[in-house]
């Protein structure tokens, strides 16, 4: 029985240290009893009830509120620690099992378990006649459902099988975006379904069978039930493969007794796969990280085993070895993408190994399944920590007065430092959606990777202005440019869509000046709206990198930078030798850059102009001539010119 029927119902004393009276004691005293949602009303109409003021009944209503929410989300909290607690246990379970049929029953079994459905049942692809057949299932009581066969594309599991992609319904029979047959609607009325969840089953690229969970009641099904059935679904295929390997192999053992030498090559082997799968499954279930993998298959390769970033891989055998669903040579290496639902989250990689044999290949292939799936765990863990960093960067943006010192107290617990140099950078998706809900989708994408980019960065991130913002750390040797360019191509990689990144110039010392974050997102906008409007997606740059752009971006950099910049060598020459070299510029430009008519502006020989635009070119680089430089140095010479007057 539940604590909190248990107690008295009488008011609880307040704790010692706590003011008198203060309106969440009792929620408090109810949330550390674990007490059920009811209770929480109780307070309430014991004030009311007493006659209590007006003020302290809605200070009472305002502090149940509060704590509904704090209760709401410790739940949630204990919700997702059972359902990966689940998953490590059926990890475990499957690791055990070396027979098909035992193998198939436990998915089944554990499935309806983990979602808490009337039915779970697992069909399997026949490549011979190209349908899909019910092998086993768990909780169902009609033999005409038990035997059915589906077409490839029909019912929802045909579609599943057909599309490789998961499917649900709440409602069966009123559902009109699957192919609807006689047999198979009978079969499912006969059982009484209503509500289906069908993933698929993928070894690579190819589906194997389809895993369903099934409710005799309309049901809508979550978004993590999806992923979680889904996640369970990847292991789950794992092991039927594992198992239909040992089948194959014991069934080629008896056929070749004669090739002893080739048999116990290969019994090696398989020892090898199976080693590696008990120690894979154990890390799992003591909460190893990737690196902990990395080292258990070096072990048992026999070579060294690396997990490396998106970015850090070998990009044309990362792609192949995503889309294939298989491990890739490339030179003396072999690349194992580690992906989960079409993300890129990074590669196991086989140092030094050219030869590898197809077993040795499907255990590396394993390997990288494992890590995405402590990766996605991880994820779960750290989403609630992006949650947190958001908050942080919204407040940098819109409450420019903070307190300093609360700012950073928050930074450092998030191993944030803002008095570190920094840059503001605007991100944001280029690809057409199909419809509002991709939109999001790609947008809820872009916000995870950009998230998970900022927390391994010491960064903060958050989703703003139909696109994202980081604030990340720029080390010593870096430039605002190559941060952007390198945060586009993570971020594109990460959501496999073009994603633009514009880039404020570097800032310090956020907690005593956090107004110049709003300013530099700004910039970073102006520089975001410029790359896509010179049609440079998927592209990363800052202001600077517009040359006398950036003058019209950059709403607070100085003109005299740009000028110091462009022609300043040829300023000082002048200064110091007292040369004419910027008179010879001028006139050279309004002469339509004729040296001719130049030494008749001038009153000099054309070879004094000659030498003298050899010295500039001495100055300024041999493309000062060039189209885009030769604008540039005009505007210079032009803001030079008027500032003098200003000067005078």
């Amino acid at each position: 029985m539940p604590r909190d029927h248990v107690q008295s119902p009488e008011r609880s004393a307040t704790p010692a240290g706590a003011p008198p009276g203060s309106a969440e004691v009792p929620f408090l005293e109810l949330l550390a009893r674990g007490a059920a949602a009811d209770a929480y009303e109780q307070p309430v109409l014991r004030a009311r009830a007493e006659g209590q003021p007006a003020e302290r009944i809605a200070a009472l209503e305002h502090a149940k509120l509060l704590a509904l929410r704090v209760r709401a989300e410790l739940e949630g909290r204990r919700r997702r620690e059972a359902e990966l607690s689940a998953l490590f246990e059926t990890a475990h379970d499957l690791a055990g099992l070396r027979d098909l049929d035992a193998v198939l029953q436990a998915i089944v079994q554990r499935a309806r378990s983990l979602l808490g459905t009337d039915v779970a049942y697992l069909s399997l692809n026949d490549p011979e006649r190209g349908d899909t057949y019910m092998r086993v299932t768990e909780g169902s009581v009609a033999a005409r459902f038990q035997q059915l066969r589906l077409g490839m594309g029909e019912g929802l599991g045909g579609l599943v099988a057909q599309t490789a992609r998961p499917y649900v319904t709440d409602d069966y029979f009123q559902d009109a975006r699957f192919q609807h047959t006689s047999p198979i609607d009978t079969a499912v009325h006969d059982e009484g379904l209503v509500a289906i969840l069908g993933v698929p089953l993928m070894l690579g690229a190819n589906v194997i069978g389809v895993l369903f969970a099934a409710d005799r009641r309309a049901r809508v099904f979550e978004r993590e039930q999806i992923a979680l059935l889904g996640s369970f679904a990847a292991l789950a295929a794992a092991a039927i493969d594992t198992a239909n390997l040992l089948t194959e192999t014991r069934a080629a053992l008896a056929g070749l007794e004669r090739a002893n030498e080739i048999i116990q090559d290969r019994s090696a082997v398989i020892e090898r796969a199976s080693d590696v799968h008990d120690r894979l499954a154990e890390l799992v279930l003591r909460g190893g990280g990737v690196h902990d993998v990395a080292a258990a298959v070096s072990q048992v390769l026999g070579g060294t085993v690396e997990f490396a970033e998106a970015d850090a891989a070998p990009a044309t055998a990362l792609e192949a070895s995503r889309a294939d669903g298989h491990a890739v040579r490339h030179e003396d290496d072999w690349i194992a993408a580690v992906a989960a639902g079409g993300e890129l989250l990074g590669a196991l990689v086989l140092r030094g190994h050219p030869g590898l044999d197809p077993v040795d290949q499907r255990t590396l292939e394993r390997a990288a399944m494992v890590t995405s799936l402590l990766l996605l765990a991880r994820r779960s863990a750290a989403e609630a920590e992006q949650r947190v960093r958001g908050e942080l960067l919204d407040d940098l943006l819109d409450a420019r007065d903070r307190d300093p010192r609360l700012l950073r107290e928050r930074a450092t617990r998030l191993q944030a430092d803002l008095d570190a140099v920094h840059v503001v950078l605007a991100a944001r998706l280029d690809g057409a959606a199909a419809d509002a809900e991709q939109e999001a989708d790609a947008r809820r994408r872009l916000w995870s990777a950009a998230s998970h980019l900022a927390a391994t960065r010491h960064g903060l991130a958050a989703a703003r202005d139909g696109g994202t913002v980081l604030l990340l750390p720029l080390t010593p040797g870096d430039t605002a440019t190559a941060l952007a360019r390198r945060t586009a191509r993570h971020l594109g990689t990460a959501v496999h869509e073009a994603v633009t990144v514009g880039a404020s110039a570097p800032v310090e010392r956020l907690t005593a000046h956090p107004d110049a974050v709003a300013a530099a997102y700004a910039e970073g906008r102006r520089c975001l709206d410029a790359l896509r409007l010179l049609g440079r997606t998927g592209d990363g740059a800052a202001a600077e990198d517009f040359g006398f752009l950036g003058l019209l971006l950059a709403g607070d950099r100085d003109i005299s930078g740009f000028v110091e910049r462009t022609i300043g060598d040829v300023v000082a020459y002048d200064h110091r030798r007292g040369t004419d070299l910027l008179r010879t510029l001028e006139a050279y430009f309004a002469c339509g850059m004729s040296p001719a008519r130049t030494k008749d502006e001038l009153h000099v020989h054309v070879n004094t102009v000659a030498q003298r635009l050899e010295r500039v070119g001495r100055l300024l680089g041999d493309d000062w001539q060039s189209p885009a430089r030769a604008l540039e140095i005009q505007l210079a010479l032009r803001l030079h010119r008027l500032s003098a007057a200003a000067q005078h």
